[in-house]
């Protein structure tokens, strides 16, 4: 585990205008090319692409959109009514089922408000069929619903069995040391929505037997390594101490008692302090804050030199960081961008091998990262 002082930064060098085309920056290790592929996207949360080159946007404000190569938008239909649209909440991530080509199946995660006004995450299994969701069912809802506007999650990973849903405390922070509901935790399921016989907590009375790690505070990144064997994901700090971890079966990850963040303004502490036994230590871990969002392991041929790093975007900051891994272990840190383009919410790598990242502003963008030839 390494704070973020404790190892050399690689930042951008250049950042040089490149006409209608994008502009070209240069990293520590490769010259790349930055186009905006299309602009006008209300506050982009989420997206995947589909087999035909196609792109699928989600908007915090509850719309589902198709994007087109030719930059058409087409507006989604059967997407979930009364999405909960206050503060963090709103339509979030987009993943496809490993069948979709055959099957049409993806699944869309969204805040959703009770009859008294509670809010919370909830996960939809539907199918996608000439612009249309049908087949609609909701597989996942967080409990308990909760009041206040902040840290619902949620990002989605999928896997060749097994749907993974990111979650946050809610803002009711002890909550997260609970089994006993979904609040700070990590879920897992079976792609059709039931529950996995070896989930952690499935034989115990008064447990969520969804869950499969606990004790954490605000979950917005999740990926799979690309041996598609161990699960990284990242969260939200308080002040200071966002984390990266290594996501294990029944594992508590210590928030709110164990941190390396401490309270907004007053800068005290949190908890009893950065450890305790039985709780586990973040792999790495920012102070101050860069606020992550999104995240892949590189595995394009046409980005060699980051084979197998971890790239992640930063909303605090508008960065792309990018972390190199050995055994496991963060061993260096580059950041590009330094806020030019703004926050950057999504990243996902495209089927030609390409970067793709998503601006959340009122007028988001879609931006296509390249290697320069």
């Amino acid at each position: 585990m390494h704070r973020i002082s404790s190892i050399v930064l690689l930042m951008f060098v250049l950042c040089t205008p490149l006409s209608a085309h994008g502009v070209t920056v240069e990293t520590e290790t490769v010259t790349v090319n930055v186009e905006e592929v299309k602009s006008g996207f209300d506050h982009p949360w989420g997206m995947a692409e589909l087999p035909n080159g196609d792109i699928l946007i989600t908007e915090r404000n509850g719309t589902l959109k198709r994007l087109t190569p030719n930059g058409l938008t087409v507006n989604i239909l059967g997407v979930p009514k009364g999405v909960y649209q206050q503060g963090q909440g709103g339509l979030f991530d987009i993943a496809l089922a490993p069948d979709f080509p055959a099957t049409g199946t993806l699944y869309l995660s969204y805040a959703a408000e009770d009859e008294r006004g509670q809010a919370g995450t909830e996960v939809l299994k539907a199918t996608l069929s000439q612009d249309v969701l049908i087949n609609s069912k909701v597989i996942f809802t967080a409990l308990p619903k909760r009041g206040g506007t902040r840290h619902f999650g949620s990002r989605l990973l999928v896997t060749q069995e097994h749907l993974y849903i990111t979650l946050g405390d809610r803002g009711h922070r002890d909550r997260a040391q609970f089994i006993t509901d979904h609040l700070g935790s990590l879920v897992r399921l079976n792609l059709d929505g039931s529950l996995p016989v070896d989930n952690p907590f499935s034989a115990h009375d008064a447990k969520k037997p969804e869950i499969f790690s606990y004790g954490h505070r605000n979950v917005q990144g999740i990926t799979l390594d690309n041996n598609g064997s161990t699960v990284w994901a990242h969260e939200h700090g308080p002040q200071g101490g966002d984390e990266l971890n290594i996501i294990e079966k029944g594992v508590n990850y210590g928030w709110p008692i164990i941190t390396y963040g401490v309270n907004y303004g007053l800068g005290t502490q949190i908890g009893e302090g950065t450890a305790k036994e039985g709780m586990q230590q973040p792999v790495y871990y920012w102070d101050p804050s860069i606020a992550p969002s999104g995240m892949i392991m590189v595995n394009s041929d046409r980005f060699p030199m980051w084979q197998g790093n971890l790239l992640l975007g930063s909303l605090k900051f508008g960065l792309l960081v990018r972390l190199t891994l050995e055994d496991g272990n963060v061993v260096s840190e580059e950041r590009l961008f330094d806020g030019q383009f703004g926050r950057i919410r999504d990243i996902i790598q495209a089927n030609d091998g390409s970067i793709l990242l998503l601006t959340d502003k009122r007028n988001g963008s879609l931006l296509k990262i390249t290697p320069r030839m």
